[in-house]
């Protein structure tokens, strides 16, 4: 995770970040921060889990993503996934009501290679 503004605060709450907007560096709409989700042994964030593809809230995918792959713009208020708009319209992605096992060490290994981590 990279933070995208040289006069930054090093420590932020995990809710000022969720239900920010994600966008790439094109500054297409990715959707946005649902859920920050941590390692209670480091405590530190793993993942961000974003909601894209829907309307109204209605019909949204949700993907887990890798914070390493996040940068936080602090200007813009937003959070930076370097990827191509498309590339997460394909992604592998679950339903709000059904989540993974994100303590599963295959799972977190098959997404950090999507997200090319």
């Amino acid at each position: 995770m990279t933070i995208l503004n040289k006069s930054y605060q090093p420590v932020l709450s995990a809710g000022s970040l969720v239900g920010d907007k994600v966008m790439n560096v094109n500054g297409d709409d990715l959707g946005k921060i649902e859920e920050l989700m941590f390692d209670v042994d480091t405590g530190r964030i793993e993942y961000a889990v974003l909601s894209f593809g829907g309307f109204l809230g209605l019909g949204d995918k949700y993907f887990a993503i890798p914070w390493s792959a996040m940068e936080v713009n602090l200007e813009e208020k937003c959070m930076v996934l370097n990827i191509p708009k498309e590339r997460l319209k394909n992604a592998k992605g679950f339903d709000k009501d059904n989540w993974p096992n994100m303590a599963d060490h295959t799972w977190a290994a098959e997404l950090r290679n999507q997200y090319g981590l």
